[in-house]
Formats: C-alpha cells, sequence, structure tokens
C-alpha cells in the first residue's frame, strides 16, 4: 500500500438551493432525484466513465423516510451507474457533507481507492428538522443530561457570550447577502450549478432561491427575533441549567441572519493524479488534511471554528495563510466571532455569500462548500484554503486545501 500518495479536487457540481417550503422551487422534487441529476450531469459534462468510479459516499443529516436506505447506493442504481459501484452514506449531521469528502480522500491517499464521487443531500422539504426522531431532541431524559438546546438557542447563547449587538448580526446578515448577489450577477457559479428539471425536461430551479439582492441593515432591524419564543418555551430554562454564570439568553438572532432551510445535492470527485490523467480531469486543489471537532452541545455552533483550528494545527499553519476561508453560515453570531478570532478579513471570508444568503441543505453543505473553496482558490490564485461547517451536538469538520496549479 502507497501512504504517500496525494487526493485531489478534480471537479464538483451542485443543484441550486430551494427554499424549503410548499412552494419551494426544489419542494416536489425527490433527493434521490436531486443525487441522480448530478451523477448524470457528471458524465455528461466530465465525460467521467462511473466504471472507474471505486466509490460513492454522499452526507445526509436525516437518514429516513426518503433520504432513508442508504441514499448513495440506491442514486447510483436509479441514475444508471454500473451496479459494481457502490455507495454508502455518513451522517455528522449538518458537517456531514464535509465528512463525506474527509473519507473520499482518507480512501485515495491510503490507496484503498484511486477514484471516489463524495457529496451530500439534504430536502428539507422532504423529510424535516428532526423527522428521525433521534433521541438527540426527543428523549426528555437525553436532552436535560446533555443540554440538547435548538440550533438558534445555541447561536443566542453566542451572541450572548461574545457580546454581540443585534446591530452587529444584522450588518452581516446583509453583507452575505450582498456578496452571494454579487457572485451570481458575476457568473462565478455558471460552471458548477446544474439545474433541476422535472420529468418533461422543464427546468423548475437554475439560481439560488434564497438570495435576496439590495437587503439592507435597515431591512433586517425590523425583524423580529426568531428563537425568543423558543427559549420561553423551556429552551433558555435548559441552557441555565447548564450555563448558570450566562444569566440570561439575549435572543438577537432572526430570519435574516440564521441559515435559510434549504433543499440541494452537491457532489466532489476526489482522486489521484493518476487517476485524473485517466478520467481527463485536472487536479484542482490537493487535499492538505482535515478535522473533526467537538464541543459543549449547549455551545454547539463554536465546533466548526474548533474544526478550523485543529486541521491548520495537523498542518503547521496559521490563519494568515489562508487564502479562502468557506465558512457555513451557522448563524451571524459564529462568523463574526470566528472572524474576530481567527483574524479573517473579508477579503478571504465567504467571498461569495453564506448559507445564511443561499440557504442551508445540511448534509450538502459542507461538498458545496469544499467545491467552492477549490474554484475560488483557482479564481483568485491562492494557495490554502478552508471549508468548514457545524452541526447539532456539537460536531464541527474541516478541510484543508492547497491549490494544485
Amino acid at each position: 500500500m502507497n501512504t504517500a500518495r496525494e487526493a485531489y479536487v478534480l471537479t464538483s457540481l451542485r443543484t441550486p438551493r430551494g427554499k424549503s417550503r410548499p412552494d419551494g422551487g426544489l419542494a416536489g422534487t425527490p433527493p434521490l432525484r436531486l443525487v441522480e441529476i448530478l451523477l448524470r450531469a457528471l458524465v455528461e459534462r466530465t465525460g467521467l466513465d462511473p466504471s472507474a468510479v471505486d466509490d460513492v459516499v454522499l452526507g445526509c443529516a436525516a437518514q429516513t423516510g426518503a433520504q432513508g436506505g442508504n441514499l448513495a447506493r440506491t442514486a447510483v442504481l436509479t441514475a444508471g451507474w454500473p451496479r459494481t459501484v457502490p455507495g454508502q452514506t455518513v451522517n455528522r449531521f449538518c458537517a456531514s457533507g464535509i465528512d463525506a469528502v474527509a473519507l473520499a480522500s482518507a480512501l485515495v491517499r491510503s490507496g484503498e481507492a484511486d477514484l471516489v464521487v463524495a457529496g451530500g443531500v439534504e430536502s428539507v422539504s422532504s423529510v424535516p428538522m428532526f423527522a428521525d426522531n433521534g433521541p438527540l431532541w426527543s428523549d426528555a431524559a437525553v436532552v436535560e443530561q446533555i443540554g440538547s438546546v435548538h440550533m438558534g438557542i445555541a447561536a443566542d447563547v453566542a451572541a450572548t457570550e461574545e457580546g454581540f449587538e443585534r446591530e452587529q448580526l444584522d450588518a452581516y446578515g446583509a453583507w452575505t447577502q450582498r456578496r452571494a448577489a454579487q457572485a451570481w450577477a458575476e457568473g462565478r457559479f455558471h460552471d458548477t450549478v446544474v439545474p433541476v428539471t422535472d420529468g418533461e425536461g422543464a427546468v423548475l430551479l437554475a439560481r439560488d432561491e434564497h438570495v435576496r439582492p439590495g437587503v439592507t441593515p435597515e431591512d433586517l432591524a425590523t425583524l423580529e427575533p426568531a428563537f425568543a419564543e423558543l427559549g420561553a418555551s423551556g429552551q433558555d430554562a435548559l441552557v441555565l441549567r447548564h450555563l448558570p454564570e450566562l444569566g440570561r439568553v439575549r435572543h438577537l438572532h432572526t430570519r435574516g441572519t440564521s441559515p435559510s432551510l434549504a433543499d440541494g445535492a452537491a457532489v466532489v470527485v476526489i482522486g489521484t493524479a493518476d487517476a485524473a490523467a485517466r478520467a481527463g480531469l485536472r487536479p484542482l486543489a490537493r487535499v492538505v488534511a482535515s478535522a473533526a471537532a467537538g464541543a459543549d452541545p449547549v455551545r454547539m455552533l463554536v465546533a466548526g471554528q474548533y474544526a478550523v483550528e485543529r486541521v491548520l494545527a495537523k498542518a503547521a499553519l496559521k490563519p494568515d495563510h489562508l487564502d479562502v476561508v468557506e465558512f457555513a453560515e451557522a448563524f451571524a453570531a459564529l462568523c463574526l466571532k470566528i472572524k474576530r478570532e481567527l483574524g479573517f478579513d473579508d477579503d478571504r471570508f465567504n467571498r461569495n455569500g453564506g448559507t445564511i444568503a443561499m440557504g442551508h441543505a445540511f448534509g450538502a453543505t459542507g461538498a458545496i462548500l469544499v467545491g467552492s473553496c477549490a474554484d475560488e482558490l483557482a479564481r483568485v490564485g491562492g494557495r490554502y484554503g478552508v471549508a468548514a461547517v457545524s452541526g447539532a451536538a456539537g460536531l464541527g469538520s474541516a478541510v484543508l486545501l492547497e491549490r494544485a496549479s
């Protein structure tokens, strides 16, 4: 076994992200079809021979109902790929897509595989949050024991502890919307976004549906706090039983400063340089390292930052070495926190907007960010970039890339 092999990002594709509501652009499209569309598009757009793929690894946060039954393997079969291609579905909640890429890269580096399709999918319209009814959110004793608070409450805990004000959160929410609108206007996603069509070929959605060009901090200032009622229902009391020193939870996040729930899917092709040459693909970025991290579930959303710090330490790099940072916007406060503590300026951080503006399709988000990181490194001529996501129960994952050429 050759342990010195390198793993590279060779190409990536994604669907647009639709609003997770009954009238959303992808609400009527099953998650299985979203993955099928991307697997077929990989072949059509790149000439990839699917028989050369050693595995398909998909992240998915709610693996039940329409997302149950190992969607990766099912999609391989229904997309018409050879039955010899295996598939597996992994779950680290919102960080699942990052973990799919990390696992694919480990398989390639270890010599267990030469070419792997990694990615993720989530249709919150088809499978709502908490639909799997796991003990993390449904067993009262478990919830109390570990402090399993709602993600929005954890975001308000972060805003409270860090001393952020509502005006700062609103300013960030408007900033990421401007970035996303500009990126779409400049065609930065043209080569990677695959329009979703119905059975007759009519386009259902071709752009990220949540983007709101022209939104201002003043617009966002009119929105009511999104989680105050949830806090009053018992969540704040749960927080204070675990963090009595906090005193109170200030409810500052709104719909405009929270990640927008979305439906979508993404795939990233990971392979060796030799596999890339055989497939007619050019390596975009080397996967330098990956890292997972855990955090206190009451403060769960800090785990993405911890994963970034851990992956940088593994590579003996510092935050200043990064030219591109793709950080899942798990609420505005966590973005302000990592920017402040790791010194990420606007020229490096979420250059094309993030999940507050374009939507958070849980299992797909990490794969979207890895693809975007590789593309953005090429666009700006940077050397190092990182993609990272925080997830429920205090989980976070990160992947560090180095531009290949």
